[in-house]
């Protein structure tokens, strides 16, 4: 039979310290400068890199795209 190994709290703790969650990273979208995660498509516009990968416009109703649309004008009218 197998002699069963104790542990102490002490080791019990120290062993559990090292199990925290960290919180997730963000980085910033280089077109649109939203909070988007890092090698990962921006939900808000679509781009990954120097390409549009997603037209996020396409996917929205009538109402929502209007929105959308006036949102991104104003933002190239600030650039």
């Amino acid at each position: 039979m197998v002699v069963r190994m104790r542990h102490t709290k002490g080791k019990r703790n120290r062993i559990r310290s090292h199990h925290a969650l960290t919180p997730g990273r963000l980085g910033v979208c280089g077109h649109c400068g939203k909070p988007a995660r890092p090698h990962i498509i921006c939900k808000n516009c679509g781009w990954y890199g120097s390409r549009q990968v997603v037209d996020v416009l396409a996917k929205l109703d009538k109402k929502e795209r209007k929105k959308k649309e006036k949102e991104l004008a104003a933002k190239e009218e600030k650039k």
